[in-house]
């Protein structure tokens, strides 16, 4: 019997279970028993091939079955097998960074660590740091590295303030909401430490802008939100030998170390392509536990500052994985993938790509559409009376949050096998909170070769509740 250890982000397809035993004398067997005792979670393990996807690795003894036997690599009777997908967050030379007497007094308690000491600080002083977000995991990150006496931070961010930020970005307070984030976040980073100089670039991360932004920075911060962004991210590091620290956070699973050294892994050496769009939701779909983004964003801050002072052992080589509701943390071994198409020894990838194709994010003009309709015309085909069959495909604990009137309750994981439910000659409109999820259950639909007529709610929920239903909260 081997346990295997579920990811939350895949959880909707166990039936919410975190540990399910299979029988099976490999990683192969195992993983196989598990999508046969969850149809649904198949293809989110599997090609249609049968190859295991690339943003899911399987990890027997706390090391990659890559580096060990592959799928035949054997798991012991009562052993564990652990699925970890991809998830929906040098030191600077310290030449002329002498300290004054109000650093030597603020930052005394670092000078009285023998590892960091006056030299220590003076390369802290003279590093150059550059986030990528100031949301959930930068807002610890730019707090701690400010308070710490980081040089200059560079903090790039386009979006504005959301009351909904501030329940984990604690960098930002309610009277910021609207404001740029990077103007909210330099006015708190300055009141915590004047001396940091504090650069803002509010504007998106692209592959036009990435390579001239990195350039002028020693250590990269990888906080972002998004699949593309970290391929971004990843390929400009290593094109520019920057390190770069990476973090990431879903529900209760938080992710870090430290990718773009020589002798470690990149982000692609992990996860060599993203998962399909939908697939493993985002935090603003599948929510994040608050204090999350704080524990993994101050590793973050610690492996910088290690990085920048230098003689310490960091998280080159070693992923580790927290789960905040066990409170429990695993380190896993990371290997340099040979074969990687950007660090490998015989790259195929010299140059920034177009990262919204890469993830699947631009209109693939082969692949057959999905139709959608607004919150607003909607509304209107109701009260005209057609007859629609709403299809609320999210988990009971946010169904709780909020109800859709007549809708017909199945979660995205049981979809196929409860298919026969739907009425064909009914226009089905799937819900979910932002649009987002359903569209991958009516692509699941098609797939299983339903016939019916499938719209997504444009915007999800939230727009029925902006605009159409105000009594409804948007979450």
């Amino acid at each position: 019997m081997i346990k295997i250890l579920i990811p939350y982000a895949l959880r909707a397809f166990t039936e919410r279970s975190a540990e399910v035993d299979v029988q099976g004398g490999t990683a192969g067997e195992a993983v196989n028993a598990l999508a046969n005792a969850y149809p649904a979670l198949k293809t989110h393990l599997f090609t249609e091939d049968g190859q295991l996807r690339d943003f899911i690795n399987l990890f027997v003894g706390g090391a990659n079955i890559n580096s060990l036997q592959g799928l035949n690599t054997p798991v012991a009777d009562n052993g564990e097998l652990m699925i970890v997908p991809a998830i929906a967050g040098g030191s600077g030379d310290n030449t002329g960074a002498e300290l004054t007497n109000e650093e030597i007094g603020r930052y005394s308690r670092h000078l009285l660590l023998p590892e960091i000491g006056v030299e220590g600080q003076k390369k802290l002083k003279a590093a150059k740091v550059l986030l990528i977000g100031t949301g959930g995991l930068g807002a610890p990150l730019a707090l701690y590295l400010a308070a710490a006496g980081v040089g200059t931070i560079g903090l790039v961010d386009f979006d504005v303030v959301d009351e909904s930020n501030l329940q984990r970005q604690i960098i930002h307070s309610t009277r910021d909401v609207g404001r740029p984030k990077v103007a909210s976040a330099k006015d708190r980073i300055k009141g915590i430490n004047p001396l940091v100089n504090v650069v803002t670039h509010n504007e998106m991360l692209t592959s036009k802008n990435a390579m001239e932004l990195f350039a002028g920075y020693d250590i990269i911060a990888d906080g972002t939100d998004n699949f593309q962004t970290r391929y971004l991210v990843n390929d400009a590091c290593v094109f520019l030998n920057k390190l770069n620290v990476y973090g990431s956070v879903f529900q209760f699973d938080g992710q870090a170390t430290v990718f773009g050294t020589k002798e470690g892994p990149c982000y692609r050496c992990l996860y060599p392509s993203p998962p399909p769009p939908g697939l493993v939701p985002s935090c603003a779909e599948g929510g994040v536990m608050g204090v999350l983004p704080g524990i993994i964003g101050t590793i973050q801050a610690a492996e910088t500052i290690k990085l920048i002072v230098g003689g310490a052992k960091p998280l080159i080589g070693r992923l580790l994985l927290f789960d905040a509701w066990r409170m429990s943390f695993r380190e896993l071994k990371l290997d340099k993938n040979p074969d990687c198409p950007v660090c490998g020894k015989n790259p195929t990838i010299h140059e920034l790509i177009d990262y919204e194709q890469f993830c699947g994010l631009k209109k693939n003009t082969g692949s057959k559409p999905v139709d959608t309709i607004t919150a607003l015309d909607l509304k209107k085909r109701l009260d005209n009376g057609d007859k629609i069959q709403f299809i609320d495909i999210r988990e009971p604990h946010e169904r709780a949050i909020v109800k859709f009137p007549d809708a017909k309750v199945i979660p995205l994981g049981q979809l196929e096998r409860r298919m026969e439910e739907l009425d064909p000659s009914i226009d089905a409109v799937f819900l979910c909170k932002i649009g987002q999820r359903s569209i991958l259950g009516i692509r699941t639909l098609q797939d299983a070769g339903y016939k019916g007529k499938l719209l997504n709610l444009q915007d999800g929920l939230n727009a029925w509740a902006r605009d159409v239903d105000k009594s409804m909260p948007v979450y």
